[in-house]
């Protein structure tokens, strides 16, 4: 496929994004950084240069320092980073309150056995409304990190469910136009977290004041670690109406959280993920497809956005793969029952024959 065709599947079909995060430094729990820092500037226009149409937001990255500032300074940041926004002609995609760095949310944010801490976890979701206000976006992202535990018979399951329902109703109460799309995780940092699949993320919303306003965000890699089938995950979704974000990348297995290159480890996965974004018009109401990619610690400072960058490429030529698959073909040997057929005909179609 020609970078000619790659271009008009991109004008034509989806929106992308990034985070300022997925430009990191190389560190992990065993090593230091093997690349040097990059301002948030930097980030921005090396994401102008490479075609992206938005940027995801954790509210520290909108303002950093955040917990230090009045309010007065923080609304006065969020403004000057929504006009540099502007002036990019980028929009902001979501905000999502960093919840899981601050000392009080050792214990758990809005789970916390403290009603201090849990408080904290409220008022900062509070702000992050806000910040997301300014920035001209209604959709706030949790990552519920450290809502878990590392010992069952610390916390009740259910008071936890329940209090994680009431900071949902504070936050919906806040602003009527927020929406809040949850991103489950089964573990890590937590041993197990309370909503661990999208299951849990839908059933939660019905316990709130207003289930209409809250839905989920879906990352490939956290479907896997979860032991589920991503393309699964985003059909079930969809299925209500509820996928209002998307975190595509590649995991190998039940290891850490890796953040692959999308389809760098299973081609296929890809393949079946673009597959159900495709069949239920994903994107046909403004959502993004965000890659939520880290490049490889071994990664040079001239690569630095080779990850992103192929990850887009490696969607983009997925989805003309998935545009071009001989649905016809695939029925008739559906209806004949023959899957071993219909499993060479998918290999040959993703090896090109």
């Amino acid at each position: 496929m020609g970078r000619a065709s790659v271009d008009a599947l991109y004008m034509n079909s989806y929106k992308f994004c990034f985070g300022p995060w997925n430009i990191s430094e190389g560190t992990d729990p065993y090593g230091p950084v093997t690349r040097p820092a990059r301002d948030f500037d930097w980030k921005l226009a090396a994401l102008k240069k490479s075609g992206f149409d938005a940027m995801m937001f954790h509210d520290d990255d909108a303002v950093p320092d955040i917990d230090s500032k009045p309010e007065a300074q923080i609304r006065k940041e969020a403004k000057e980073l929504k006009k540099k926004l502007d002036d990019a002609g980028v929009a902001a995609e979501m905000v999502a309150p960093r919840l899981w760095f601050s000392p009080n949310t050792i214990d758990g944010g809005y789970t916390s056995n403290d009603p201090k801490h849990r408080q904290y976890a409220v008022d900062r979701s509070l702000r992050c409304i806000d910040i997301a206000n300014i920035l001209g976006t209604n959709l706030i992202v949790l990552w519920l990190a450290r809502e878990g535990t590392y010992m069952r018979e610390s916390k009740s399951g259910r008071r936890s469910t329940e209090l994680l329902a009431q900071a949902l109703d504070k936050m919906l109460a806040h602003n009527k136009k927020v929406r809040i799309a949850i991103e489950p995780k089964p573990n890590e940092p937590m041993d197990h977290a309370y909503i661990p699949t999208v299951g849990h993320a839908l059933a939660l919303a019905h316990l709130t004041c207003d289930p209409k306003r809250v839905g989920c965000v879906i990352e490939s890699a956290h479907a896997v670690l979860a032991g589920l089938d991503p393309a699964d995950e985003m059909d079930f979704a969809m299925t209500f109406g509820k996928l209002w974000s998307l975190h595509l990348n590649d995991q190998n297995g039940l290891k850490f959280d890796q953040d692959k290159p999308f389809g760098s480890n299973n081609l296929r996965s890809a393949f079946n993920q673009v597959r159900a974004l495709e069949r239920n018009e994903y994107g046909r109401h403004g959502e993004y497809v965000c890659f939520d990619v880290h490049p490889f610690r071994t990664t040079k400072p001239e690569h630095w956005m080779a990850h992103l960058e192929n990850s887009r490429t490696t969607f983009l030529k997925i989805l003309a793969k998935a545009r071009s698959f001989d649905d016809k073909q695939a029925q008739k040997l559906i209806a004949d029952r023959d899957y071993q057929a219909l499993d060479l005909m998918v290999i040959e179609h993703l090896l090109g024959k």
